[in-house]
């Protein structure tokens, strides 16, 4: 690591903390060559995704489209950005988890809607009109009827069905 202050390329670690629920490292170092203090993060380097979209298109994963999106079907709703945060976080890690390399649309579509639905029905309907493309009434009629319908979040549907 290079001071930031003199360039020295030696220094000692002084502190080292988890951070952002152990996410990364927080280190507090301090150079060998000046005394200056300064701090560095570390963290996991994760693979990056690929989305493979509708049409056959690929683009890289970004979590500020996903967040984006969860937002907008959040908008003036009682939810606070911590909690949107949080759904954005839990999605993308469950992604870099479970995929390796290319991810499908569809999967990041169905997690976000299997969240909206448990902590909003409004964002809820609100996404899946988007994402589902509703074109009339009766799309809307059959989202509110899924809502009303009792949710087991134990048992997880299997890609493709």
């Amino acid at each position: 690591m290079r001071c930031p202050k003199c360039g020295c390329r030696e220094d000692k670690v002084i502190d080292s903390r988890a951070s952002r629920e152990g996410a990364t490292i927080r280190r507090r170092r301090e150079c060998l060559g000046c005394g200056h203090r300064f701090t560095t993060y570390e963290q996991v380097e994760t693979r990056p995704l690929v989305v493979i979209k509708r049409d056959g298109r690929r683009e890289p994963f970004m979590k500020d489209k996903l967040r984006s999106g969860i937002s907008r079907a959040c908008d003036k709703r009682p939810l606070s950005p911590a909690v949107v945060e949080e759904v954005v976080e839990r999605i993308s890690a469950e992604l870099h988890s479970e995929f390796d390399g290319e991810v499908p649309g569809t999967v990041i579509g169905e997690r976000v809607m299997n969240e909206l639905r448990v902590l909003d029905p409004v964002a809820y309907v609100r996404f899946a009109s988007v994402y589902r493309r509703f074109e009339e009434a009766t799309d809307f009629l059959q989202a509110v009827k899924k809502l009303e319908m009792p949710y087991d979040t134990a048992t997880y549907r299997l890609p493709g069905f």
